[in-house]
């Protein structure tokens, strides 16, 4: 069910150790350690893919996004100093890589649209979400919702960033993602509300 995911009220602790080894990880491969770099990739991939996946891009653009995401993180990585952690620092540069390919598409003619969301979200979406069928569901849901609000909510509900990391992500103030979190929960639970209404009736009236 969705329910845990949206109701709760605290953040979820997330374990220091693996946002360390992450960050340990890409100072060696900045270093040029081979094994690091794969190690670092292999850490993060699925979190840039959910990100970039939810964030609102073309979900049939999210692999190119994502690997755009890791090229230019790996060719940065000569500036990173750990002074955050690897994962916010990485999210920033997808954040970047999706905002430049919404601009580029927006600046030239679109030879094709995305018409079924469903379909589209059905072959981009992580299958380790609580449910297929919900993770879809919840994809169309966070369609619907403004883009600030849809952004904390997967930085901090979906890929759990603690909320000052999320705050260094969206480049704003730690009270504005909690409250962009809280409004977007509220809009996700009186959707939910009504979809789950709108089926007993159906049921109720067969």
């Amino acid at each position: 069910m969705l329910a845990p995911v949206l109701s709760s009220t605290c953040e979820e602790p997330r374990a220091e150790s693996t946002d360390e080894s992450i960050t340990a990880w890409a100072l060696a491969a900045r270093g040029g350690d081979p094994d690091a770099v794969d190690r670092f990739v292999r850490a993060l991939h699925r979190d840039v893919r959910r990100y970039v996946t939810f964030l609102g891009a073309d979900p049939q653009s999210a692999d190119d996004l994502t690997q755009d995401t890791f090229l230019r993180a790996l060719g940065s990585l000569h500036r990173f100093e750990g002074r955050s952690s690897a994962r916010t620092w990485l999210l920033s540069i997808a954040r970047r890589a999706v905002i430049d390919s919404i601009r580029h598409n927006s600046a030239r003619p679109r030879l094709s649209d995305t018409d079924d969301w469903q379909s589209a979200a059905e072959r981009t979406q992580p299958r380790d979400l609580p449910g297929f069928e919900e993770g879809i569901a919840l994809a169309e849901l966070l369609d619907a919702l403004p883009d600030d609000r849809r952004e904390a909510f997967v930085l901090t509900q979906l890929v759990g960033l603690p909320y000052a990391e999320a705050a260094d992500v969206s480049d704003c103030p730690v009270g504005t993602v909690r409250s962009r979190v809280a409004r977007a929960r509220m809009s996700l639970i009186e959707w939910l509300d009504e979809g789950e209404r709108c089926t007993r009736v159906t049921a109720a009236a067969a």
